[in-house]
């Protein structure tokens, strides 16, 4: 199973590399490739890290806790299940930014929203449960946040199978 341990953007980036426990870079560092298709993936991983499943557990709370991840869970290919997935753009003012952050963040369907040093400043991933569900979300969202979405679906998939070692 492919799982997505994501980086806070919202860390202090002006400084050097945060500093990590050895654990914490190991449990990093591991989570990043996903998790195996076994009856207990946690257990499993803590075994091949040389530290106790609670220690990792533990672990894995305190960098969601701490910010350090924002959030750890499965990734799913929307598309292979029959939904829709498309990457979304808006244009915010930036006195709006914050407001429409979190009016957008609202929404299940989005996931991934990053602010961009870019005319179209706010980058969002759009998955749904059928491909028609794309639009009807991109509706609401201009609804509520009075604000265009630029709807940009891909036209060809590249795995780059991008990771980050820290």
């Amino acid at each position: 199973m492919s799982a997505i341990a994501e980086p806070s953007n919202h860390r202090d980036t002006s400084s050097d590399t945060p500093e990590f426990t050895s654990t914490e870079r190991a449990v990093i560092n591991r989570l990043q490739y996903g998790l195996p298709l076994t009856p207990a993936p946690y257990r499993d991983v803590s075994e091949e890290l040389g530290i106790s499943e609670h220690v990792l557990l533990d672990t894995l709370k305190a960098l969601l806790a701490n910010g350090t991840l924002t959030r750890f869970g499965p990734m799913f290919h929307a598309g292979e299940m029959g939904g829709g997935l498309t990457l979304a753009a808006m244009r915010i003012p930036a006195e709006a930014f914050d407001r429409v952050t979190e009016q957008v963040n609202s929404f299940p369907e989005v996931a991934h929203n990053y602010r961009r040093e870019h005319e179209l400043n706010m980058w969002f991933v759009l998955a749904t449960e059928t491909p028609e569900g794309i639009t009807d979300t991109i509706q609401r969202i201009e609804a509520l946040t009075g604000h265009p979405v630029y709807n940009m679906p891909k036209e060809q998939e590249f795995h780059v199978n991008l990771h980050f070692e820290v």
